[in-house]
Parts: C-alpha cells; sequence; structure tokens
C-alpha cells in the first residue's frame, strides 16, 4: 500500500510543481513587467475517471487549458490511447473516454497535450505531459492460488497447533478501504481446525486420533470487505494426522506351541511369535522379555526389525535325553512409547510358549576339545601319546570307531586306532614340523557292524618339543676377500651362524678357529658375532691366492654341538685406497643333490634292465633258431643243398645232383644231433597195411605249403622238414637221409649191398661205421 501511495504522489508531483512554477512566474512578471514577456503555461483539472462506469459513452474525464489567447488555437493529444480510447474536443479541451476502463487490466494512462495553430499547425506552446488516473471499484471476488492445498500435524497435538496455511487474493486496489482486504471461514470441519485472517489453519481438537481417523477433508471460504455480504470463493484442504508412538504391541494369540530337533544350531530359528503394533512401522519397537520359566538361559527372543516379531532361539545345545520341552511366558512392550498420550489397556501383554524337542539320531560328542599332547623330538620310546575318547549321546548308547581324516602337515607321522589311541609310527623332527596337526573322526557302529553315517570332529595337536640335535652353521653376507698388503688387525669379515635347534638360553654362539697357524685371527663380538682380522698382514699372492680357513662354531646347547664351517678368503690386488682391483675367480663348486643322484640311479636300473631283457630274448631266438636246424649246420646251407632237388636222380652212380655228404655230414663226424620237436604239425607216417594213394606225397607237400603260407613267423616250406617223409611205398619203409642221420635206430643197413648197384651208395652211408671217414 506504501508502494501505491508513493507511486501516485510521483505521477501529482508534476502538476504541483507546475502550478507552483506558474505563481512564481505571475509574481516575476508583476516586478518585471517592462523588462520581460510574460510566460504561458497550460491550465487543466486534475483527470481521473472511476473505472466500470455504466453510464452511456463517452464519459467525461476532464479538460486541458492553456492560457494563450488566440483564436486559431486548436488542442490534441498524442500517445498509446489517444484518439483510440481518448480523444480530445480540440476548441474546448474536453477529454472524453470512448470505452469502459478496468483498472485491475490498467490503472493509469500517460498521454501528450499540445496546442497547435490549426492555420500552419505550429506549436503554441510546448507539448505537456498529463495522467489519467482509474479509480477502483469493489468489483473482484478473493480468488486462493490453489484450488486444494494440503496440511499435516501430527495425532493428539494441543489445541492451537498450526496446521498449514492457505492464501487468497482480491484484484482491486489495496489502498482503498475493503476493497482488498480478505478474510477466511472453515466453512466444512471447523469442530478439528479453524482459520484466521492471514489464512493460518490451527487445531480446535487435542485428541484427534491417527489410529482413529488419518486424513481431514476440509473447505475453507475467502470473501473481502468485512461485514458485507459480497461474492466469495472457495478452496479444500487436505489434513494429515502424522503418527506419534502412542501404542504398545498386543500379541495377536494367547500361547504359541512349537516343535525343533535336538540338533538345532545354536542360534537357529525354533519359531517366531507374533505381535500387532497399530503404530507406524517407524514407531514399532518391540522389545521381547521372559517373565516366568525356568529356561530363559536356553533361549533369546530377538525382534525381527522389519516384521516387529519375535524370533525364538536356542543360546546353548538342546538335548531331548534330558529336557523334552520348554514352557515359559514372555511379554512384548515397546520403551519408547510417549506417556504423554498414552491410552487405557496396559503396557505389556503376555503370552505363553511351549517349546517341544523332538528325538534325531545325533553322533557321537567327544569329551574333550581340542586335545593337546607334546613328545620330544628324535623320542624312540614314545609310541602312544594318549587318546581320544567319545560316546554316543542318544538312548542307543553304541559303540564308537575313529578314524583320522586329515593330517597336517601330510603324512603317516600320527595315526589313530580304531579305539582312539594316538599312536606315532617313528620318532617326529621337530625340525621338519614343530607341530602336528590331524583330524579324529567319529562314528557310530550300528547294529548290523556297519559304520553311521553321521560323525563328529576333533582336532588333535601334537607339539614336538626341541632337542639339540643340530650342529649351529655359518653365515656371511658375502665372499671374504682381503687385500694382499693388509695391515694387521684388518677386519675381513664378520661373520654369523644359525642353528635349526631353538637358540639355547644359555648363551650366544661360540667361535674359534681350527688352528692357530694361519694369517687370521677370530675376535668374538659377544653378540652371536665374530670378525675374521688380519693376524700378521702381508699375503704373498705367489704362494697362495685362496686362503682355506676352518671356523668352529658351538651352541652352548645340552649336550652341546659343534660345526667346522670353511671360510674361503681370497686374496686380491688392490689400490693405494684399499680398493680391490683385481681378485682370482673362485672356482664353483658343482654338486649333485641326493634327489638327483637317486633319480640318476633309478635311470640306470631302468637301462640295465631294458638290455638284459633284450639279450634274453636275442638269445632265446638264436636258441629257437638252433632247435630247428636239427643238424647243427647253417639251416640256409642245408637249404642251398636242397631247394634244387627236384627229381630222383641217375640211380647210384648219379652224384651230380646234390651234395649226399650234407646228407651223411652227421654219421660222418660222428655227432648226434639234439632231438628237438619240429615246430611244424608233423604228417605222421599211416600204417604199413593201408594202401597210400598216387597223390600221398603231393598232398603232403600242399598242406605243409599253406602251413608256411598262413604262418608269416615260421620258415618257408621248402625247408629240411619238408622231406622228412618219403611215402609208405617202399617195403623197407622210409630210406630218408634226413630222418635216419639222427635217428638213434640200431637198424643194420648192410642188406642194402644186396639190392644191386643202384643202391650201392646208400649201402656205403648206411652200412659204415660212424667213426669211419667220408671224403667226397
Amino acid at each position: 500500500m506504501n508502494y501505491l501511495i508513493l507511486l501516485f504522489s510521483l505521477f501529482l508531483a508534476p502538476a504541483f510543481s507546475d502550478k507552483e512554477s506558474q505563481k512564481t512566474n505571475q509574481n516575476f512578471s508583476s516586478n518585471n513587467a517592462s523588462h520581460k514577456r510574460l510566460k504561458r503555461d497550460w491550465i487543466w483539472n486534475q483527470m481521473h475517471i472511476k473505472e466500470e462506469i455504466d453510464t452511456p459513452l463517452p464519459h467525461h474525464v476532464g479538460k486541458i487549458t492553456s492560457s494563450v489567447r488566440n483564436n486559431n488555437a486548436k488542442y490534441i493529444i498524442e500517445g498509446e490511447y489517444a484518439n483510440t480510447i481518448f480523444k480530445v474536443e480540440e476548441t474546448s479541451g474536453d477529454v472524453y473516454a470512448f470505452e469502459r476502463l478496468d483498472r485491475e487490466k490498467k490503472a493509469e494512462y500517460e498521454l501528450t497535450a499540445l496546442i497547435i495553430d490549426r492555420r500552419n499547425n505550429q506549436s503554441l506552446e510546448p507539448p505537456s505531459k498529463f495522467i489519467i488516473k482509474v479509480y477502483d471499484i469493489n468489483d473482484n471476488v478473493p480468488v486462493f492460488v490453489q484450488k486444494v492445498f494440503n496440511g499435516s500435524v501430527p495425532e493428539m497435538s494441543p489445541v492451537g497447533t498450526s496446521v498449514t496455511k492457505v492464501t487468497a487474493v482480491d484484484a482491486d486496489d489495496p489502498t482503498v478501504t475493503g476493497h482488498a482486504t480478505v478474510t477466511y471461514q472453515v466453512i466444512k470441519g471447523d469442530e478439528y481446525f479453524t482459520v484466521d485472517d492471514s489464512g493460518v489453519i490451527s487445531t480446535t481438537r487435542a485428541d484427534l486420533d491417527r489410529e482413529n481417523q488419518s486424513t481431514y477433508e476440509i473447505i475453507v471460504k475467502a470473501k473481502d470487505a468485512p461485514g458485507s455480504s459480497g461474492d466469495s470463493s472457495t478452496a479444500t484442504v487436505i489434513i494429515t494426522l502424522t503418527d506419534i508412538n502412542d501404542n504398545f504391541p498386543v500379541f495377536k494369540h494367547p500361547s504359541f506351541h512349537f516343535k525343533v530337533a535336538e540338533n538345532i544350531s545354536v542360534g537357529g530359528e525354533v519359531g517366531r511369535v507374533k505381535v500387532e503394533d497399530i503404530d507406524e512401522p517407524q514407531h514399532r519397537n518391540t522389545k521381547y522379555s521372559f517373565v516366568r520359566g525356568d529356561y530363559r538361559d536356553t533361549f533369546e527372543i530377538v525382534a525381527n526389525p522389519f516384521t516387529n516379531e519375535g524370533i525364538i532361539r536356542p543360546k546353548k545345545p538342546l538335548d531331548f535325553e534330558k529336557v523334552a520341552e520348554y514352557r515359559f511366558d514372555i511379554e512384548a512392550t515397546d520403551p519408547t512409547v510417549d506417556l504423554r498420550y498414552f491410552k487405557s489397556g496396559g503396557s505389556r501383554s503376555i503370552s505363553t510358549v511351549t517349546i517341544e524337542v523332538t528325538d534325531v539320531d545325533e553322533p557321537p560328542v567327544f569329551t574333550k576339545l581340542p586335545y593337546t599332547f607334546k613328545v620330544r623330538e628324535n623320542d624312540p620310546e614314545m609310541r602312544i601319546l594318549g587318546s581320544v575318547w567319545a560316546y554316543d549321546p542318544d538312548a542307543a548308547k553304541r559303540k564308537i570307531r575313529f578314524i583320522r581324516r586329515r593330517a597336517s602337515p601330510n603324512g603317516d607321522y600320527i595315526r589313530v586306532s580304531d579305539t582312539g589311541i594316538i599312536q606315532l609310527p617313528k620318532p617326529l623332527d621337530r625340525e621338519f614340523s614343530s607341530s602336528y596337526n590331524i583330524t579324529v573322526a567319529a562314528q557310530e557302529i550300528l547294529e548290523d557292524g556297519h559304520l553311521s553315517d553321521r560323525e563328529s570332529h576333533a582336532q588333535v595337536h601334537v607339539i614336538v618339543t626341541d632337542e639339540n640335535d643340530n650342529a649351529p652353521e655359518l653365515v656371511y653376507a658375502e665372499e671374504p676377500r682381503v687385500c694382499e698388503n693388509a695391515a694387521p688387525g684388518k677386519v675381513i669379515i664378520r661373520i654369523s651362524a644359525t642353528d635349526k635347534d631353538e637358540i639355547s638360553p644359555r648363551g650366544f654362539f661360540k667361535y674359534s678357529l681350527a688352528t692357530e697357524d694361519s694369517n687370521f685371527s677370530l675376535v668374538e663380538n659377544y653378540d652371536n658375532t665374530a670378525n675374521i682380522t688380519v693376524k700378521y698382514g702381508q699375503f704373498n699372492r705367489e704362494l697362495a691366492k685362496i686362503h682355506y680357513l676352518p671356523v668352529i662354531i658351538s651352541d652352548n646347547g645340552d649336550p652341546e654341538l659343534s660345526s667346522t664351517n670353511t671360510l674361503v678368503i681370497s686374496v686380491c690386488k688392490c689400490n693405494e685406497k684399499g680398493n680391490f682391483t683385481f681378485c682370482e675367480e673362485r672356482a664353483e663348486q658343482v654338486g649333485v643333490s641326493i634327489q638327483a643322484l637317486v633319480a640318476i640311479f633309478i635311470c640306470i636300473f631302468t637301462i640295465i634292465v631294458f638290455f638284459a631283457v633284450i639279450t634274453l630274448l636275442i638269445l632265446l631266438r638264436k636258441r629257437h633258431k638252433k632247435d630247428l636246424s636239427g643238424l647243427g649246420r647253417n639251416v640256409a646251407e642245408i637249404h642251398e643243398q636242397l631247394v634244387t632237388y627236384d627229381e630222383e636222380g641217375g640211380g647210384e652212380m648219379d652224384t651230380t645232383s646234390y651234395d649226399v655228404s650234407v646228407l651223411n655230414s652227421v654219421r660222418k663226424n660222428g655227432i648226434k644231433p639234439e632231438a628237438v620237436p619240429s615246430p611244424y604239425a608233423q604228417v605222421q607216417k599211416p600204417p604199413g597195411n593201408i594202401t597210400s594213394g598216387a597223390g600221398e606225397m603231393e598232398m603232403m607237400i600242399e598242406v605243409k605249403k599253406d602251413e608256411a603260407d598262413n604262418d608269416r613267423d615260421l620258415l618257408p616250406y621248402d625247408t629240411l622238414h619238408i622231406y622228412g617223409y618219403e611215402g609208405a611205398e617202399s617195403i623197407a619203409e622210409s630210406l630218408s637221409s634226413l630222418e635216419s642221420g639222427s635217428s638213434d635206430s640200431d637198424i643194420d643197413y648192410d642188406f642194402l649191398n644186396d639190392w644191386g648197384p643202384r643202391f650201392k651208395m646208400l649201402a656205403e652211408l648206411y652200412g659204415s661205421e660212424p667213426n669211419e671217414d667220408f671224403v667226397y
């Protein structure tokens, strides 16, 4: 409103200034009329007009007047709305409005007034601006800035608690009393809420309960001109009651019953008890507790933060054989309830819980966990460390068998008998491992002798105490070197020692030289280290470029152990500053580990066995060939003599077709070949009373040929054995020299001499004495 008054005063300032200027000029003119011309000025009344005038148009606004006295003077106006909305009567200066004006659209109009000579349109006075102001009438109804408002307030709030604020706007002139003043009134829901003149809605009751009604919808009316019965507008306000923690939880059932197996794990879920809390979830903070019963140390009840349920969990193992049923009372309450708004009905809810334990076949139970044993290392007499024990917790009380499952380190270092006795198959070495761990499983033996599939485990730890059984070893960071011109007392290297055994609590390592006959000395530092120094100085590289210094180290243990370690010291050339300039390259020691030697030995043994097998096969092959020969002669040589014998010859004088000496070589040399069964199937000579067919020999040869063709591992068919049978035609049976030469028969062949000249040669071969020499 102050802003509008200031603006209105600014609009009126030019008019007042013109009037004052006019008075001043008039006075000045009266005093100086003889010297200056009188100043002429614009003269008019203040112009204003009401809005929405309902009389016929045009409406008179005002009159502009000039002090110019000229019959040819003409009034005109200029501006944005000149000659459209506003027009001026050119002779009288009266200004008219030709449209009805609305102040809410435009409150004032600025125009420019001019007076000109109608003959030449020359301006008679300078232009002057003037303002036409539109007066307001109360013609607008207050309008809410929105049709629906939202608000919230906590339930059970005291009377007068602010909820929200509504706003309505009146477009009329606020500078006019009563035109833009807005008043509010609750016309629906006024029994719960009220509204003041500023639009603030507040409560009228202190017992608004969200659990009974959570939202309210009220209607507010806005009107202007207090006391008048003018038009008004309305708006809807939706008010939500926010929740407070004013209700305690209540059990849905007076009792709960659960069944659970006795082998449920500690912390497992037995069951859930449910409560009802009508507050919002963020205000549900149920706490459960035991109020009656002797087993509150066995179970616990934890509230689920999402569902508000009470989860019953066992705090220790259940045992059907000891307690088969648990019964106790629990209470549900909420410690965060605001007691100022506490409703009647009690602050606690109690329910009875019954838990029935069912029997299951449980695995064996060890009497002690874990088991720990101590043993001295390398103790040959310690074979039994102790035992583990487990029992069947069920009523059957079955026997238990123990089995080793896992071991660390892996290996057969610790054994477990069926009865649970812990045994050592061999002494333990602490340097290999200071502790040995095994997992022992216990299983029940069923009535049929089989083992149950349920088992329990126990950890067995065997700690090996140390015995002083390792001598200390020399340790040095770098290869020792010394200048050939080193001075006496020069420190060559600082040595230390390490021991696989535990360090003796009685003292440090002791160092000494195995011989004093050297150019070196040893100085103890008494911190488990020692210095090797130059004893006399001036080494001679021509005599020795490398010195081998034996150092003895003892460990002060019980018993005391010592070792002799060789320190290899190189004598080097040095410059004046004592820096090494040249040292002999030390020959690298080449060694082979035990594992490598074992691998080499296995390879050598494998190669020897391989060659022995090959040799044996070769010998067997040769023996096989020798057996096939039958005569001790080369088979190929005999074959060479027989393959061309394909006819009967020309009688006893025919000695050119084949070499008969080959057939008689056995008798000539007096050698009886070893009787070896032929690898070929033998064709037996038919009985003498059976007349052989004409093709008997041909059939026998074909059979032998087929056998040889089908067996690739045997010799060809045209070999010595083919001629071992000559048929059954002769009354003297077989006369073959091939068969008779290897026979031990005592037959007298002198009768061959009586058969004529055709058998003379055979008579000489078979009628002679074995020791008789035949020369062909």
